[in-house]
């Protein structure tokens, strides 16, 4: 009997697919919308979000990748007034379209019996979920200053009204979908019963276990194009399936067809695909360029969630350095991966000074082989017109400073020092 080989496609294809569903085949060239919106939450899975904001917050700077300088408070009621989204724990903690709810309500109720960590937390505070609980459900929205109360003597008070075991009450009422992110004020997290916030949603039956495996499954599959097991395990990595489960889901999905297992060009490892995409791998092989702009990708974008498949992929190394010790960073605190053309060809090391109105870029490093005029690394589309990139790089900047509200960009130490002044002029 004649075995059936795995189809066979070359790395670029697998890149390409993966631009296209990460919205980066159009930088800056959406419109914010409830429809784009959604899609863009759809086929990423997740819109991460982070504390830092020395630049600007890592929403928004994913969202401005793909939208330009779009109006936050347009944003703002379209996840938190409209409930396009929601808040939860996907690969770490993001907004995620609701339309999902139902599946990611599965998580929230096995999170307890998941999360082994919680046991002793349970046994000693169940009085604190329970008060915490009731003081949402009476007074309405809450967040975690509301039950920090001060002592006669000004200092915080103990016991179990104190703030640690209060915070991680809030965290579990949440995580497990009695509660849900009801909005935010300066970033804080405001919580409300998940039933007052999602009151259609929450009737929902949740789906079942194994049900949900295939939907994470899915949906990874979905946001990457293609993928290895190891790089399915680490996009969507909230929750932490056993790795038996993780398997027994890929074969069942593998024997149905829903799943095709494919063969990558110059990569000896397992990758997989949905079937149903193996067109869209083939169109995406065909395409002479993969995208057409350039952007400053987040550092918490889901182009980046996994770094190693960026660097398998794109022949592009990259660490967040803000949890290095200063005198140890090779590049900054905050560095942006500059995107340009479906290429990662640098980064750069912005800053916002909000009260002057200026953008600051420390440092930009530029990638070797972009400097010296070499073909790409990884998968590659031809040539790079070095100029029109640096043009690029300009546009992304001013429109940056649009979204960030500064009136000024300058640019700092620019490596190698040779692309320094074209950059500048470009800007200029």
């Amino acid at each position: 009997m004649e075995i059936a080989l795995p189809p066979r496609v070359p790395r670029r294809a697998v890149a390409a697919l993966f631009i296209e569903r990460q919205h980066l085949d159009r930088p800056l060239g959406r419109r914010l919308t409830r429809a784009n919106l959604t899609r863009f939450a759809e086929d990423v899975g997740g819109i991460q979000l982070d504390s830092i904001n020395v630049v600007e917050r890592a929403h928004h700077l994913t969202l401005w990748n793909r939208f330009g300088p779009f109006d936050r408070r347009a944003f703002e009621r379209l996840a938190y007034r409209r409930r396009v989204m929601f808040e939860y724990w996907a690969h770490a903690a993001c907004l995620v379209p609701v339309g999902d709810f139902a599946s990611w309500r599965r998580a929230m109720l096995d999170y307890s019996s998941r999360n082994r960590g919680w046991s002793r937390f349970l046994r000693r505070h169940r009085r604190t979920i329970a008060a915490v609980e009731s003081a949402i459900r009476e007074r309405g929205v809450l967040g975690n200053a509301d039950f920090a109360r001060p002592a006669a003597n000004g200092r915080k008070a103990s016991g179990w009204w104190n703030w640690r075991p209060t915070t991680h009450a809030l965290d579990y009422l949440w995580m497990s979908g009695r509660t849900m992110v009801h909005s935010r004020v300066h970033f804080q997290k405001r919580f409300d019963l998940a039933e007052r916030v999602l009151p259609d949603a929450a009737l929902l039956e949740p789906v079942s276990r194994e049900a949900f495996g295939r939907w994470h499954l899915r949906r990874s599959l979905h946001a990457m194009g293609a993928a290895t097991e190891t790089d399915l395990r680490v996009y969507l990595s909230f929750p932490r399936i056993p790795r038996g489960e993780r398997l027994a889901t890929l074969r069942a999905a593998i024997a149905e067809g829903e799943v095709t297992e494919i063969e990558v060009a110059g990569d000896r490892g397992r990758w997989l695909a949905l079937t149903e995409d193996l067109p869209a791998l083939a169109r995406a092989g065909r395409r002479r360029q993969p995208a057409r702009g350039t952007a400053l990708l987040a550092p918490f974008d889901s182009f980046l969630w996994h770094r190693e498949r960026t660097e398998r992929l794109f022949g592009y190394e990259y660490r967040i350095e803000v949890y290095t010790p200063g005198p140890k960073r090779v590049h900054g605190y905050y560095t942006l991966p500059i995107y340009h053309d479906g290429l990662l060809i640098g980064r750069l090391d912005p800053k916002t000074h909000r009260e002057a109105g200026r953008l600051e870029v420390r440092n930009v490093h530029f990638e070797p082989w972009f400097a010296k005029g070499e073909p790409p690394p990884a998968a590659a589309w031809g040539a790079v017109d070095r100029d029109a990139a640096l043009a690029g790089v300009a546009t992304a900047l001013r429109s940056l400073a649009t979204f960030v509200g500064a009136g000024d960009v300058t640019i700092g130490r620019v490596s190698p020092a040779s692309l320094g002044a074209a950059l500048k002029k470009a800007l200029a």
